[in-house]
């Protein structure tokens, strides 16, 4: 490690990928309602939880945008949650549609498994690498193999095969929804905003906006000859989405492993721009002072719920 906080943010980091996941349904929200779906099952993944929350006043006399969230167990009771912190997307998104700054919407949690780091780790990213650097990576351990940073082959691919074959589908089926590209919107942080990135990539004709908080470009917790950054800058500029119908959102803090991040995010930036991207579609936003975890994630996450959600 090139920083000497680096092992200190690699033990914390990994602290979330190993979520416990037999919570009960979420009980403190200060709005709306959280519907659970357990283990829910797939043929790409392992089974998981997906918590769908309706916004007080929910009614299938009307059509509600999607907003898909990664880490769903992070999302809404801090009581439940592995660190005591939460997003407080009930209280954020209700506030918003309570204000009437964003369109009707519904969020869909997506809870993470142990496998967290293989399934958010961009996959064609990763295998353009060499094939020593893959296998290296692969066997990043902090201590015993309980500790390894990837816990299994890279498998985001199938990660959103899920995500649009299997859960779109229910989740269209099941609420009343918008179906279309143009109201159907992903977003996380940290490794899932890289996720989220790689999703509206690979399927531009589904998710229209992304959002992408304190995306972990770095892909692991070293900077010093890491070629991970430069692969996810040639994948942006092979596959970035048109900008005539998408939107897509970045942020990073300055603090803890978000101080890591700026030197990324400007390459993305100039790729997004080399792309035509502008601020009519396009924002990074810098926070000073802000780092790593969801109590930050919590106090801005207004700007890119607003960013993705808002009426045009």
């Amino acid at each position: 490690m090139n920083h000497p906080i680096a092992f200190l943010l690699a033990i914390l980091f990994l602290a979330g990928c190993a979520q416990e996941t037999t919570y009960v349904s979420p009980v403190n929200l200060s709005s709306g309602t959280v519907e659970r779906h357990e283990n829910f099952p797939s043929e790409f993944i392992s089974d998981r939880n997906v918590d769908v929350w309706l916004p007080e006043g929910y009614s299938d006399e009307q059509s509600y945008a999607v907003l898909y969230m990664h880490d769903g167990q992070m999302l809404f009771d801090s009581t439940k949650s592995w660190n005591k912190q939460e997003w407080g997307v009930d209280e954020v998104v209700g506030t918003l549609l309570e204000e009437n700054n964003i369109r009707p919407t519904i969020v869909v949690g997506v809870w993470n498994t142990e496998l967290r780091h293989s399934e958010y780790f961009p996959q064609k990213p990763f295998e353009s690498l060499d094939e020593d650097v893959q296998d290296s990576l692969l066997h990043i351990s902090f201590g015993g193999p309980e500790d390894q940073l990837f816990k299994a082959e890279v498998q985001s691919d199938n990660y959103l095969k899920f995500l649009v074959q299997e859960l779109k589908p229910f989740i269209d089926e099941q609420y009343a929804t918008h179906t279309g590209m143009e109201q159907t919107f992903i977003a996380g942080s940290s490794m899932g905003g890289l996720i989220s990135m790689y999703a509206i990539c690979e399927y531009p004709e589904v998710f229209s906006r992304a959002a992408c908080l304190s995306t972990h470009w770095i892909g692991t917790f070293d900077t010093l000859n890491n070629p991970i950054p430069d692969a996810f800058a040639n994948y942006l500029t092979d596959n970035l989405p048109s900008p005539e119908n998408h939107k897509i959102y970045f942020d990073f803090g300055t603090e803890t492993l978000d101080a890591f991040y700026e030197p990324y995010q400007i390459v993305a930036d100039s790729i997004m721009v080399s792309r035509g991207y502008s601020e009519q579609n396009w924002t990074t936003q810098k926070f000073e002072g802000e780092n790593h975890s969801e109590r930050a994630w919590h106090k801005r996450l207004h700007i890119p719920v607003t960013f993705l959600a808002g009426v045009d």
